[in-house]
């Protein structure tokens, strides 16, 4: 009868699990994340060495943490995509409040590890940002809160889920972290804008965008300092950004070579921050365009699967972390060629990092379980019937 109603994928009663989620899920979303991680394995055997020396590890030291961390993401992802929305919703949930008060822990017990934000945890074989799996977290969260404000006499979801962004946003420059503050409300913005949120208020939004920004350049040092660092027409060649916009340019089109580049053994942050810089000064500009494509085809893919999603909460969580998704891969590269300011922040399964990684690896997951074809038909099929009547 679904079938009937809707123009649904036909069910197949007692299919395993296994065959189920191979039909059902996004391949070339998946096919997309693989390729990603294949070229974060190959710039971590360039980038890493010249840290690992310096920090008197074996050279191959940080290329095996990231292969052990990747491989639990991966595993993470595979796990995660073969649940039922309602299973991601609850387990996201869950974990959103375990992130939440590891987040408003952190200035009793995080560390900055020098770095002069209380962002980690010391593990002492590793270091745990307690941020990066907030966010998926947060998005499911968010967006079950404003599909629930759909329903007739639902609850203020929109206004809830506003509250609680301004709230985690507070948490994020109190650490201080801004990069991470400003993707997750520009997650929650974009949302809200798919949920039906008035032109008016997104304006208005933007203003205080504006004025919070203003406000904090006037009131944080660390931040002032990395607006004029960005704004100013002259690169100092020995900062960061100097090394990785003059690797950019040494690169060309096709890169100076395997293994020959030099950006690795200036930049602290090669491995991680600035591994964009390593693939453009070794490989050219041909493997960036590849990333760029390989993020674009996540987003891109992800968007047109939920453009045919019925349920509100599903499209708007998908949304959510297709857009943080792409919006972090943009701003760790858009910060190498100096058109954004440093920010601090990943790039999404190419970037060394074990909470990353992982949190990356749960949030893809969530994408592809939201994106997956369901019985239940599409939204088309509905308008297609009410014509026919």
């Amino acid at each position: 009868m679904t079938e009937m109603v809707y123009g649904a994928v036909p069910v197949r009663d007692g299919e395993p699990v296994l065959p189920k989620w191979w039909r059902t899920v996004d391949k070339w979303t998946m096919s997309c994340i693989l390729i990603l991680f294949g070229i974060g394995m190959l710039l971590a055997l360039a980038a890493s060495p010249p840290l690992a020396a310096k920090n008197g590890f074996d050279a191959f030291h940080y290329v095996e943490r990231q292969a052990f961390f990747g491989g639990l993401a991966l595993a993470a992802m595979l796990i995660t995509s073969m649940m039922s929305p309602t299973l991601v919703r609850r387990l996201a949930v869950l974990g959103f409040v375990v992130a939440f008060v590891g987040m408003a822990l952190l200035p009793f017990f995080g560390t900055d590890f020098g770095k002069g934000a209380v962002r980690w945890y010391s593990l002492g074989f590793a270091a745990l940002q307690p941020s990066e799996f907030l966010k998926p977290g947060f998005v499911v969260a968010a967006a079950w809160m404003m599909a629930a404000a759909q329903d007739i006499h639902g609850p203020p979801g929109r206004l809830w889920s506003f509250g609680m962004t301004l709230v985690i946003v507070a948490m994020l420059v109190g650490q201080p972290d801004f990069g991470q503050a400003a993707l997750v409300l520009f997650g929650w913005g974009v949302m809200w804008f798919v949920a039906g949120a008035p032109m008016l208020l997104l304006l208005v939004m933007a203003a205080g965008v504006v004025f919070v920004g203003t406000l904090a350049y006037n009131s944080s040092e660390h931040f002032a300092r990395r607006i004029d660092g960005f704004l100013s027409p002259d690169v100092d060649p020995t900062t960061q950004l100097g090394y990785a916009t003059n690797a950019i340019r040494e690169g060309g089109f096709f890169g100076v070579g395997v293994g020959e580049g030099q950006v690795k053994w200036s930049l602290p942050d090669a491995h991680t921050d600035f591994i964009i810089a390593v693939a453009a000064e070794e490989y050219g500009l041909i493997l960036v365009l590849v990333i760029i494509s390989l993020y674009m085809g996540v987003v891109v893919r992800s968007l047109l699967r939920l453009m045919h999603e019925r349920d509100p909460f599903i499209r708007l969580a998908g949304t959510g972390l297709a857009a943080m998704f792409g919006v972090q891969a943009m701003i760790n590269m858009g910060v190498a060629v100096r058109l954004l300011p440093a920010k601090g922040m990943t790039l999404p399964f190419v970037s060394y990092g074990g909470s990353s990684l992982i949190a990356g690896g749960i949030a893809v997951g969530m994408l592809l379980a939201f994106t997956r074809t369901r019985p239940q038909g599409e939204i088309g099929d509905i308008l297609r019937g009410g014509r026919g009547r």
